[in-house]
């Protein structure tokens, strides 16, 4: 199954799961199979952290479904046309181990150890700027959608925007003053 962290995941619009407009990050962690919707709330997630044991795949078409999540719209831009197709006509499943060289998943680690690194890793996040941190995720996110130039300019308008944000000067003086800083995320 997958376990979502960060978000009310299963709220849904016409758009698929609202996870991909979550301002903060949303991380999967994946144990046992996520097939079909399973795999649609996965590719909805920022990070993908799964045990060795999981399995991923579509399973959409073994029961004449159709993806309304982002199965057949958002899977290609995540692994490639012909990855995506393979695991939409087939509806096998792949280890979690070829979707990370895929570039789907982030990280295996021992199914045991699965819980245990993904709060380790939430824990660092949550010593980060959360104003930095949604930043990056909505012009990372819409850098897809534009060519390099607007997503440059995207870039720039956003540290322009970040340049006077609380976090920003904190960052910078706990820098110099060799200490942690104490983010408010604004």
């Amino acid at each position: 199954g997958v376990r979502l962290v960060g978000s009310e995941m299963c709220i849904r619009d016409r758009t698929g799961p609202l996870s991909r407009r979550c301002a903060k990050p949303v991380i999967a962690a994946v144990n046992g199979l996520a097939m079909a919707g399973g795999l649609e709330m996965v590719m909805a997630c920022d990070l993908v952290f799964a045990a060795e044991s999981a399995q991923l795949g579509d399973a959409h078409s073994n029961f004449g479904v159709f993806p309304g999540a982002g199965g057949a719209a958002i899977l290609p831009r995540r692994i490639g046309l012909n990855r995506a197709k393979y695991l939409l006509f087939s509806g096998e499943n792949v280890s979690a181990r070829d979707m990370m060289d895929w570039g789907l998943v982030n990280k295996v680690v021992a199914d045991e150890d699965l819980r245990q690194a993904v709060q380790a890793f939430t824990d660092r996040l949550a010593e980060k700027s959360p104003a930095v941190l949604r930043r990056m995720k909505t012009v990372s996110n819409r850098s897809l959608d534009v060519d390099e130039t607007a997503a440059l300019s995207e870039e720039m308008l956003n540290l322009r925007a970040h340049m006077r944000s609380w976090d920003m000067h904190e960052g910078l003086s706990a820098f110099n003053e060799k200490r942690k800083p104490q983010f408010r995320g604004y």
